[in-house]
C-alpha cells in the first residue's frame, strides 16, 4: 500500500528551479534514506512530502523549531498540542501533569536527556537541542516520519541511539542523512538526490558506501 506519493512535482526559488520534475512513492512499512550533498534538494523534497502528509506525518525540520524560553519538557509536549484542549495545554504549561511528565521523561531517558527535562531549550548544546526535537517527534502521534538530518549534531553513539529510537517508533519513514553508513544500516531503501533530481533509487542491501559517494 502506498503511504505517500509525489507525481511529477517541481519546485522553484524565485526564477531558479531547485527540484524536479520528479516522482516518488513511499510504501507503508518502508524506511527510506534521502542522501546527497547540501543544496541538492533533499529539504525541499521533504517539505513537499510533508505538504501531502500533514494529517498523518511527523515532520522534523533542520531548524528544529524549538521555543528557546520553554523547557525541554514543554518543547516535547508541543508535539501533541493539537490533540488536547487549550485549557489542558495551558494547565501543563503552568504545572505539568503526572501522565505527560512520565511519558516525556521515558522518551528523554531513551535519548539520554532526562536530566535536562526542566532546562530551557536556549541553554542546551547543539546536540541536546537536536535530541529535544527528536523527543518531540517521538512523542507526537503520527504514522509517517519525515526527518531532515535528525542526527547531524550528534556523535556516533548518540546518532545510533537516536536512529534506533526513530525506526523503532515509526514503521514508515523518510529521513535525510549525510552519514551514508547510517543510511544503509537503518533504512531499507536509499534515494539519492543530485541537482534536484533522483539520481539513485535502490534497496539498501544492494548498496555499499562507495556506491553513494558520487552523490557527494
Amino acid at each position: 500500500m502506498t503511504a505517500l506519493a509525489l507525481d511529477n512535482v517541481t519546485a522553484r526559488f524565485g526564477d531558479t528551479p531547485v527540484l524536479g520534475p520528479l516522482s516518488l512513492a513511499l510504501k507503508t512499512g518502508e524506511r527510506v534514506a534521502l542522501v546527497g550533498k547540501s543544496g541538492a534538494g533533499k529539504s525541499t523534497l521533504l517539505s513537499l512530502l510533508y505538504d501531502e502528509a500533514r494529517e498523518t506525518g511527523v515532520y522534523m525540520p533542520q531548524d528544529l523549531g524549538l521555543v528557546e524560553t520553554l523547557s525541554v519538557f514543554h518543547n516535547v509536549f508541543m508535539g501533541r498540542l493539537d490533540q488536547h484542549s487549550i485549557w489542558y495545554n495551558l494547565a501543563n504549561l503552568i504545572h505539568p501533569m503526572k501522565r505527560p511528565t512520565q511519558d516525556i521523561h521515558s522518551i528523554l531517558e531513551t535519548l539520554s536527556l532526562a536530566d535536562k527535562i526542566r532546562e530551557p531549550a536556549g541553554e542546551l548544546s547543539g546536540g541536546q537541542r537536536q535530541r529535544t526535537a527528536v523527543g518531540r517527534a517521538l512523542y507526537q502521534q503520527g504514522r509517517i516520519l519525515l526527518a531532515d538530518e535528525p542526527v547531524s549534531a550528534l556523535d556516533e553513539p548518540q546518532a545510533h541511539r537516536v536512529m534506533q529510537a526513530l525506526v523503532g517508533r515509526f514503521e514508515t519513514a523518510i529521513i535525510a542523512l549525510h552519514d551514508v553508513d547510517l543510511a544503509l544500516q537503518y533504512t531499507d531503501r536509499v534515494v539519492g538526490i543530485r541537482d534536484g533530481l533522483i539520481a539513485l533509487d535502490e534497496p539498501s542491501n544492494r548498496l555499499s558506501p562507495a556506491d553513494l559517494q558520487p552523490l557527494y
